[in-house]
Parts: structure tokens; sequence; C-alpha cells
């Protein structure tokens, strides 16, 4: 490994926001510090990988990636989500390389191994010579695939590599009670058309949490959205140590064709009236507006390269009404826009990371404190 941390690395980061600096250009360049991330970061916590949504009978299978690891998502046939690590326990051969449904078995395309939806390695073809399937002593229970901790949360699929974090529930609880007035329960995806995209970013991906955390871009990089969501109506949100992002106190609902989304019941005015937007660390995303939800979770490809993935959600039939296909129509434009606006500045601050000119910057007390949150978060996960 060609890098070695210290607390010299971080120890500006550490400062209060007013007199602290970023993370170094390494963080953002280096592929060794990215290596260091997946084993110190991105194993340790819980991290979103994809949507329970997008399994959508026992059998689907969707191959995915936790910085270079890979991992299987799959519905079995009581209906329950399970991750494994996405190889055959023989010779390590990946076993899925793209979505797909099976009917009852993964079969490994080197030997034929075959395992059955919980896991269990059923077949093991020739293993005892030829058309012999079967070998004496031979414990097939200790060679099925190998379990990744999994969990599910407003249709989020949340892994935990090492398997040592806190329960899922336990770990979003800060998120789950400011939140309580939403009742996620209520709401449906808005299917592939106008519910998904995935928008690839030549930047790493702390980038891409750090700019979404503040609103201090919000005139230079997003005058459309800054027009009716002004920068003074914004305030800045960080909970506990995992969560930050911001909040506005405007929000104006879709209407199209005289028509409007379904809320989530129960809200109080003030919270029907505004919205949030909080990262869950380390790469979550979330936007809860009173008549609809999202997610953007984002995948780490390489040092200088991510790709972040949009879910959008409705509530109740908000999802699949057909006088609302027009609004929906332009709510997933609008989202699209407004991160593709996104797109050119993160790309920016990645080529400024190459600079020998660049140390870090600076955090402004008032407009950059939840950046900086993020960062201190990241430099105390490195040095734990």
């Amino acid at each position: 490994m060609g890098i070695e941390l210290s607390t010299d690395m971080f120890d500006e980061v550490l400062r209060p926001t007013g007199e602290a600096k970023g993370l170094p250009n390494e963080a953002y360049t280096g592929e060794d510090f990215l290596s260091l991330e997946r084993d110190r970061l991105w194993a340790r916590t819980w991290v979103c990988v994809g949507v329970a949504s997008k399994l959508r009978k026992p059998g689907f299978v969707i191959p995915v990636e936790i910085v270079g690891v890979p991992v299987i998502l799959l519905r079995d046939h009581d209906g329950v989500v399970h991750a494994y690590h996405n190889v055959c326990s023989h010779r390590g051969t990946k076993l899925v390389t793209k979505p797909r449904r099976v009917s009852d078995t993964l079969r490994c395309p080197y030997h034929g191994w075959c395992y059955q939806l919980d896991g269990r390695v059923c077949k093991t073809p020739d293993i005892g010579g030829p058309g012999v399937d079967t070998l004496e002593g031979f414990d097939l229970s200790r060679h099925g695939l190998k379990p990744v901790a999994c969990g599910i949360w407003a249709d989020m699929i949340f892994v935990n590599l090492d398997g040592k974090a806190p329960p899922l529930e336990q770990h979003l609880a800060p998120l789950i009670e400011r939140w309580k007035e939403y009742d996620f329960s209520t709401v449906r995806h808005a299917g592939k058309a106008v519910g998904s995209a995935t928008i690839s970013l030549n930047a790493n991906w702390k980038l891409a949490v750090e700019n979404f955390c503040e609103s201090y871009h919000l005139p230079m990089v997003h005058p459309g959205l800054n027009s009716y969501s002004r920068l003074d109506d914004h305030y800045h949100i960080m909970i506990g140590d995992g969560f930050g992002g911001q909040g506005t106190t405007v929000y104006a609902p879709q209407i199209s064709d005289g028509k409007s989304f379904s809320r989530f019941p129960g809200l109080s005015a003030e919270t029907e009236a505004g919205a949030e937007y909080v990262a869950i660390y380390p790469n979550v995303l979330l936007g809860v507006q009173c008549d609809h939800f999202w997610c953007i979770y984002i995948e780490a490809k390489g040092p200088g390269s991510s790709d972040e993935h949009l879910e959008i959600y409705y509530v109740g039939d908000g999802a699949d009404d057909e006088g609302l296909a027009t609004a929906r129509q332009e709510t997933f434009k609008r989202w699209c826009q407004i991160m593709d606006e996104d797109i050119m500045i993160i790309e920016r601050l990645q080529q400024g990371r190459h600079s020998p000119g660049f140390q870090g910057g600076c955090f402004t007390p008032l407009m950059d404190a939840p950046s900086h949150h993020f960062s201190r978060w990241v430099a105390q996960s490195m040095m734990r």
C-alpha cells in the first residue's frame, strides 16, 4: 500500500468549522486512499446498494459492487431480500454479471456448482469424478454463498460488509426520529421510465456528498431552483455523527393539468410547507417533500469516477395515477436537470484537486458547516 495514514493528515479537518481545512487532495485522487476507504469506511457501516422494488419477484437477482467488492442482491421464494458475496465458494468465480431472474438456483459458469436462493450449495457436478456429483466426507454446508448483512428501510437496501455495524434501525434512528411525521410505508416507486436514472460523474464520490450537503451554491449553480426556493429560505441540518444536509422552509408542490400529488398524511403545517435534503453517510442522498420522496445512492467507481442512482417515490396512488402522468414526467425532468447542473461543478471540483495550489481550502462557518460535518466524519472514520 503506497499511503500511510497519520493524525497529521486530518488534524486541520478536525478543527472548528471556521478554522478547518478540507480533506487532502489525495483523498480525492489516490487509488490507495480509495482502497483504504473501502476497508475503513465503506465496509464498517451501512451503505445503500439498491432498492427492493427492483427485486420485483422471487428469483430476481441484481449484481452490485461496493468499491470493487462484488455482491449479489436477490429475493427468495418467501419474498425475503438477501445479500451475498458474488463469488462461487469453489474457486471464486463471479457468479452474476447482470440483473436477471432465475427459477431456483444460481449456477457457476466455471464448474457448474449450484446454489439455492437461501445461499446453500445444492449441486456439485463431477466432484467425485466424471458423472459422480457427491464426494464422501465433503461437507456441503460449509461451502454455501457467503452472506452479507442486509437490511431495508424506505425501500432502500443497505448492506454492511464486515457485519459488525449496529442493527440498521438503530443506525438510522436519529433520522427516523427527525422524519417521524412521514409515513414511508405509503410511498411507491414511480417506475423505471420516470422514477429511475443513473448519472455518471468524473469525480470522487465525496465531492458529490459535500456539494449536496450545502445550499451555498444555489444562486450560482441552480438559478431556476433558487428563484422559488431561495438561499435565505434554507437552513442547515447536522444530526449526530452520520447525517447532514439542508432544509428549506419553502416547497411548491407540483401541479399539472389541475391535479396534484397525494401528500403524506398527518403532516404539520410547517412540515408540509417545506422540504429536507439529508445525506446518510457515506453514500445516500435523500429528499423528502410533502408529496414525494427520492433517494440517490452513490457508487464509488474509482478515485475520480462515481455513479449517482436516482429513485423517485410518490405517496399512495401518485406513482401510477394516469391523470398524474404529466406531473410525474415534469418532476422527473426537474430533478434530473438539477442533478445535471451539479455535474459540471462537481467535476470541476475534481479537476481542482489535482492542483498543488489547493491544499484543502477552507469552510465558512455560516455557509459550509454541513459539508465540514461530512468531511469530519470521513476523517474520523479513516482514523478508527
